[in-house]
């Protein structure tokens, strides 16, 4: 395995605590589902713990919102209260990188995604997130784009405002400092 996506053991184990602590905070999030089971597939994953601390290091404070009983994989979703600080200001995707000319932002939402492993959350797991608690009420995050509006030049982000979540877009290649992107990945 590449030891770029493999954690020192230490960093494993502090990774497992924040992860627990969280679990144990939140347990509005994921009833019914043990602690116990996820820290053992976890900790037979290194790969998916990788990203899991790249979803933690940018401030996404990632934790379990579900289990997909066909594929017997746990789902983490970013949890932070508002767009992951690691992950703003950044266009969508390389498309949108590549076409700007000037005050390039230093990434985009898609190529950050693939870097660390994890996925943008669509239209729909964002409302579900919004289930859970209440984030975003003074950032946005971009979100899985269809591909016709995408071949367009455009992009669509969420937000949480006056108790609703909102859906808009803009051109794909826009950046702002209260913009990020949140990400899930299965386990």
């Amino acid at each position: 395995m590449d030891n770029k996506i493999k954690l020192p053991e230490e960093r494993t184990k502090e990774l497992l605590k924040i992860l627990q602590i969280r679990f144990e905070e939140n347990t509005i999030r994921h009833k019914g589902l043990d602690w116990a089971k996820i820290k053992s597939k976890l900790e037979t994953n290194p790969k998916k713990l990788w990203s899991l601390n790249e979803m933690e290091e940018t401030e996404g404070e990632p934790d379990v919102v579900g289990y997909d009983k066909k594929t017997a994989e746990y789902i983490f979703y970013d949890c932070s209260p508002e767009s992951p600080k690691g992950r703003r200001s950044l266009c969508y995707d390389f498309k949108a990188l590549e076409s700007r000319k000037e005050h390039k932002p230093r990434n985009s939402a898609i190529g950050m995604a693939g870097e660390m492993g994890i996925e943008l959350l669509t239209e729909e797991q964002y409302r579900e997130l919004q289930k859970l608690g209440i984030f975003d009420i003074k950032t946005s995050s971009w979100i899985v784009t269809p591909t016709d509006i995408r071949e367009k030049g455009g992009a669509i982000f969420c937000d949480y405002r006056f108790g609703h979540v909102f859906v808009y877009h803009n051109g794909a290649e826009s950046y702002y400092a209260a913009r990020g992107f949140r990400g899930s990945i299965r386990v």
